[in-house]
């Protein structure tokens, strides 16, 4: 019976505590081993996941260029110029398309006061707040209403504020860009930064209202985002509707650029998932040797109860009624072992914190860096790998043990 079994493993540990501890211990340290590695791993791709989302996921920019090869009647080498027509043919043939806007920037003079810098200017539509993953941190964004009435408001970036306000309330404000007053409306949250890149300066006025700073017939590039997952059917439809308009070749990789995020995040799924099967086959190892060592431990438990073992067989015991009483002992240590190796990963993973990642390059980028994160599907894992580990480590005394001779066992001395 299985309580005659936890008896009988229990009087067992209990007459041998100390290498019972030690054991113990190493299969506690396996365990912590093997749920940290994993935590690591889900920590590494959340970290990746939340870079992606910093810029949108389900992104699309395209670029004009200059077509490479002749096609259409049209010689290679001419220039590819995108206008709202543009805009409205892909809106018309992408249905899969769910916000989009055109883009025409220009570096600009701001000034406020007394301070003058240069900085990028964007025109877009309202719905660029959701394109771009935008985040407010006062006031709000431009909306249809601005657009239509070709209303001079502007919305700054975080460092735009810091430059040009030295932490002064901005909302209301006028400030002048290339000469011409806007008001600004709404302060953009601070976003990643790396290097040089300066999309903390960025200033957003309505697509309208940049014609007063800019020409805006012949657009910079036009941004969009979709909702379905098949982003290379798209991108192929991309490229072949935008052919057709402006007669090049869709294969002419430099006629026009597409940047599509969603295939740098799947890329970066799969180094993700490569990185965890390394990291579980190494905790996996490292558990092993706790294995070994459960192996010994329970190979010299069997030498040196020989003799108990003649005296139960001699008394009716069967092979499997020996064999399960040594799994049993192996087992009970092994997820014992186990769950203190648990909770000693939890005490390491709230004690951890934050590991720096993408911080060390970046600015605002905390949300780049890797956490310990210990879900379930990572418990689920381990505890099947400790049970593959406890069962071959308990077989192999249990079934030599089950299979030692009744009269050899009694003469044991």
């Amino acid at each position: 019976m299985l309580q005659d079994l936890l008896q009988e493993s229990y009087d067992a540990m209990r007459h041998n505590r100390r290498r019972t501890a030690l054991t113990m211990l190493g299969m506690a340290w396996g365990i912590a081993t093997v749920v940290m590695l994993l935590a690591y791993g889900d920590g590494f791709g959340r970290a990746c996941a939340n870079i992606f989302a910093n810029f949108g996921t389900k992104l699309f920019i395209i670029v004009p260029g200059r077509s490479s090869m002749q096609a259409g009647g049209e010689k290679a080498g001419a220039q590819i110029r995108f206008t709202l027509d543009d805009v409205d043919l892909l809106t018309s043939n992408i249905p899969q398309i769910t916000h989009i806007t055109p883009n025409v920037n220009k570096d600009s003079i701001v000034q406020y006061d007394a301070r003058s810098f240069t900085m990028s200017v964007n025109g877009e539509y309202s719905n660029t707040f959701l394109i771009r993953a935008l985040t407010l941190g006062q006031g709000r964004f431009f909306n249809a209403e601005d657009q239509m009435q070709r209303a001079r408001v502007a919305v700054i970036g975080s460092e735009t504020r810091e430059k040009l306000f030295s932490g002064r309330n901005p909302l209301g404000e006028h400030i002048r860009i290339g000469g011409i007053s806007f008001q600004v409306v709404g302060v953009l949250a601070a976003k990643m930064q790396a290097g040089d890149d300066n999309i903390n300066r960025v200033i957003y006025v309505p697509f309208t209202t940049m014609s007063d700073i800019k020409d805006t017939h012949y657009l910079d590039s036009i941004w969009f985002n979709y909702e379905t997952n098949d982003y290379e059917r798209i991108e192929q439809s991309v490229r072949y509707i935008m052919a057709a308009q402006h007669k090049f070749n869709p294969t002419d990789r430099r006629a026009l650029f597409v940047f599509n995020l969603m295939q740098q995040v799947h890329q970066f799924e799969i180094i993700t998932l490569g990185l965890k099967i390394l990291l579980a086959l190494i905790g996996t190892l490292t558990l092993g040797i706790g294995g070994v060592g459960l192996m010994n431990i329970m190979l010299v438990s069997v030498t040196q109860r020989t003799r108990e073992i003649g005296v139960e067989k001699a008394l009716g015991a069967r092979r499997r009624h020996i064999f399960l009483q040594f799994l049993a002992e192996a087992l009970t240590i092994t997820f014992i072992g186990g769950l203190l190796g648990i909770i000693l990963a939890y005490v390491v993973a709230f004690s951890v914190g934050r590991l720096t990642l993408y911080s060390a390059m970046a600015k605002h980028a905390e949300a780049g860096d890797i956490r310990l994160m210990i879900n379930p599907v990572t418990l689920v894992v381990a505890v099947l790998i400790l049970t593959a580990v406890g069962l071959i480590s308990g077989m192999v005394p249990a079934i030599r043990a089950s299979r030692l001779d009744p009269i050899e066992a009694l003469r044991y001395e």
